[in-house]
């Protein structure tokens, strides 16, 4: 049995949708509660457990770190620390924002670490928590998820293309966009890989090629026949609480040497999505 905190969200979504999995909504597994969670994983026994739950709530962590440290950083310790008992692997779903967002050079797993807010701060001290624990593990960090289903830059793209045909958008954070069908699909692979008897340790999948958010709105625009005109800014120009790395790009160099899984085609991924999307319509 594959054991998956999460439901609705969006990686949680798509992993219901390409197995058979055992996935848990928030009142069967509340992450404010992480000794109940971990009750579950001894309760049921699975195969695997993979945490695709988290607060990702990235502006109101600002003032609400207390809780998020909980649901990202305390509740995948103590699933790390029954895992570790069991000897069921564990594979938890990070961040980019777990790195300081400096450079033009995409990010290795060896990097040092240095997040700029209250998200990646708890998100890193999650990651330390998986480790700490001595469980089998894999993280997988990821970046800029997208889906048809739940909130992403998609569907608020397609959203705004509704009563508008101008936009400002963000041209200096630059990233891999990721569909969330594609980070299921890995995480399965790496799933059927642990039980194998694979070692695990820390990997990057994102989306190639690296765009900017501006890039990204404009082949959204393009994909979906809309006629809206994307005029890129600067961060500075749209201040938020919690502050954005500029530099999101991702090396997954590692993921596809060690288990030969190459960077998501989001620009393929996309297209899919608009496809359900307008089928949904």
């Amino acid at each position: 049995m594959i054991l998956v905190f999460g439901k609705t969200g969006q990686v949680a979504t798509e992993l219901q949708r390409q197995a058979e999995v055992t996935a848990l909504s928030r009142d069967r597994a509340d992450l404010s509660d992480p000794q109940g969670c971990a009750a579950i994983i001894a309760d049921l026994k699975p195969n695997v457990v993979i945490n695709a739950a988290a607060y990702t709530a990235v502006d109101r962590a600002e003032e609400d770190e207390a809780t998020a440290q909980t649901i990202n950083a305390a509740a995948p310790g103590a699933m790390a620390g029954t895992c570790k008992h069991l000897d069921i692997p564990l594979l938890h779903v990070s961040t980019d924002y777990v790195f300081d967002g400096t450079g033009d050079r995409p990010w290795c797993e060896t990097d040092p670490v240095q997040p700029q807010n209250a998200y990646g701060r708890t998100k890193l001290a999650g990651e330390e928590a998986v480790r700490a624990s001595g469980a089998r593990h894999i993280l997988l960090r990821t970046a800029w998820v997208f889906s048809a289903h739940g909130t992403n830059f998609v569907k608020t793209m397609l959203r705004l293309s509704e009563t508008r045909d101008a936009l400002t958008v963000v041209e200096d954070q630059i990233g891999g966009p990721t569909p969330a069908a594609d980070i299921a699909a890995t995480l399965l692979t790496l799933a059927d890989a642990m039980r194998g008897g694979a070692e695990g340790g820390t990997y990057h999948y994102a989306g190639a090629p690296h765009t900017s958010w501006a890039g990204f709105a404009r082949e959204i625009f393009a994909q979906a026949g809309k006629d809206v005109t994307v005029t890129g800014i600067p961060s500075s120009d749209y201040p938020t609480p919690a502050h954005r790395p500029l530099n999101s790009r991702l090396d997954c160099a590692k993921l596809t040497s060690d288990f030969g899984i190459t960077p998501a085609d989001w620009q393929g991924g996309l297209s899919r999505v608009l496809k359900e999307l307008t089928s949904e319509a």
